[in-house]
């Protein structure tokens, strides 16, 4: 009981700052959009989405693995091993980051074909020091999940998007020049990793963490990491591509020249998917808080436990889903129009809000896998998905336009979702979460129909900023009253998360 509570309390914590800080940079994103435009943005997305591809090529997979290495030396009782995982972390990534952030500074002249935008390529040449110190940071990241050390995590997690958040506006200000504006916000970017990157080490090491001989832990770091780093690596690839392809494509078929495509680009990816990945922070709270916990269980055979984990994590994500799902189809167009001043972007996030129940399902259903030694399998199905993106936006933009990406995420979430789920259900086959999904859906349903008659009442007399405050807590009681009717929703979480030990 008391390991359930201490569960409840510490993905409170991690939800509680991760919304604070996916807050931040959900209004940054909307300050940035109005300064720098959609032009602006679209530069920005792009070159981040490159650095993604390189960062994610040296450190994706290892904070994970650190992590479940920490989570099994604990098991054990083996202090020794916990800082050889750290170190074997730090010295994996060294030796990838450093060549390769070498190779792309004297050799940026080869790497153009990258960028769907050239203006993007010395706006990258930026970032090229944070390649090494965030993927060190992330390697401290690893250390803090493993040890649970929840509290100096997302401190320091929230500081260095405040950090980002903070000079990014004052840098922007008043900058007129798209290209200005996107450099200006991407220095504030490797500032804030220069920022973690002190603070995780100082933190690391105040508290006893130390480097040690890493050879014991190096073998199963790689061989654990690899695939993960692989499946995170063929994301960021997928990004980047799509950053070349989608506007390549969107100028070939409708005759857009290069700002209006990338200023379309901008709109779906840079202003609508973000809304739409919304609960992927909250996801994210739930695989920190759960993983090293359940990879602990894993390692002690502690069965029961284990299923514990597994279904509560599944149903969190359908809930998180079944309470948005409803409010983003609704107010889709509202949210839109008012965040961003754009049309079509809340017109994406309203035909898009189905999305959410798979995306939810794949997320959590990978951690899960991940933490149960079964890296490869859930590499397969990303890639079988990620097949289906790209054959999605190769065939359907002249059909669709943008929204071919849209249709092709949704797709990929679906075939993770339902390979993971078919491979958990072989792993454990007493877990439960059918019914409970199935009420759910029915939930969604009927709150977005009450939703559509409210809206299309309050829609007549008061402005989108008042359909949004009168419709969204409207939307979130009644999804809730069903939700407690059903009896898949109780306060004993709040209790426990409000009691002492």
């Amino acid at each position: 009981m008391l390991m359930k509570q201490n569960i409840y309390k510490s993905a409170a914590m991690v939800t509680v700052f991760s919304t604070i800080e996916k807050t931040l940079s959900f209004f940054y994103r909307i300050v940035l959009s109005r300064i720098i435009g959609a032009e602006g943005l679209g530069i920005y997305q792009i070159c981040l989405s490159v650095f993604a591809v390189f960062l994610t090529v040296a450190s994706s997979g290892v904070p994970v693995t650190v992590s479940r290495l920490i989570a099994k030396s604990n098991a054990t009782g083996d202090v020794k091993s916990n800082h050889a995982a750290v170190t074997a972390g730090v010295v994996a990534t060294l030796m990838v980051t450093v060549p390769l952030a070498i190779l792309l500074f004297f050799g940026k002249s080869l790497f153009g074909f990258l960028f769907s935008d050239d203006r993007s390529t010395d706006i990258f040449l930026i970032l090229l020091p944070g390649l090494i110190l965030t993927s060190i940071y992330a390697v401290m990241r690893g250390a803090f999940w493993g040890n649970k050390q929840f509290l100096p995590y997302s401190i320091i997690e929230l500081l260095e998007d405040a950090v980002m958040v903070i000079l990014g506006c004052v840098l922007v200000y008043g900058v007129a020049d798209p290209m200005l504006g996107a450099q200006r916000a991407t220095i504030a970017v490797l500032i804030s990793y220069v920022f973690s990157f002190i603070v995780s080490l100082f933190w690391y090491f105040k508290k006893g963490g130390r480097f040690v001989n890493p050879k014991k832990q190096l073998k199963p770091l790689l061989s654990s990491s690899l695939p993960i780093t692989a499946m995170r690596t063929s994301t960021s690839v997928l990004n980047s591509a799509v950053a070349v392809l989608l506007p390549m494509l969107l100028m070939k078929v409708y005759g857009l020249n290069n700002s209006e495509a990338i200023s379309l680009y901008g709109i779906a990816i840079g202003m609508s998917v973000p809304i739409l990945f919304m609960p992927s922070s909250l996801i994210g709270s739930i695989s920190v808080v759960v993983a090293p916990e359940l990879s602990e269980n894993f390692y002690k055979n502690k069965t029961e436990l284990v299923k514990f984990d597994i279904e509560k994590s599944v149903k969190a994500a359908i809930f998180i889903a079944t309470i948005l799902i409803p409010i983003l189809f609704v107010l889709g167009d509202e949210i839109g129009t008012f965040i961003y001043a754009n049309d079509l972007s809340g017109e994406i996030v309203q035909n898009c809000s189905f999305i959410l129940l798979p995306m939810c399902i794949a997320m959590i259903t990978t951690t899960i896998l991940n933490s149960l030694n079964c890296e490869k399998r859930t590499l397969i199905y990303f890639m079988i998905g990620a097949a289906a993106m790209l054959l999605s936006i190769l065939t359907l933009t002249k059909f669709v336009g943008v929204y071919s990406y849209l249709i092709g995420m949704a797709l990929s979430f679906i075939i993770s979702a339902v390979l993971n789920l078919r491979l958990l259900k072989k792993k454990c086959p007493d877990i439960k979460f059918m019914k409970y999904a199935l009420k759910s859906l029915a939930v969604v349903m009927l709150t977005c129909t009450f939703g559509t008659l409210l809206d299309g009442i309050v829609s007549r007399y008061v402005s989108a900023f008042w359909q949004i405050v009168i419709c969204v807590p409207a939307c979130l009681l009644f999804t809730a009253a069903f939700l407690y009717c059903l009896k898949m929703f109780t306060f004993r979480p709040v209790k426990k998360l409000i009691s002492r030990s």
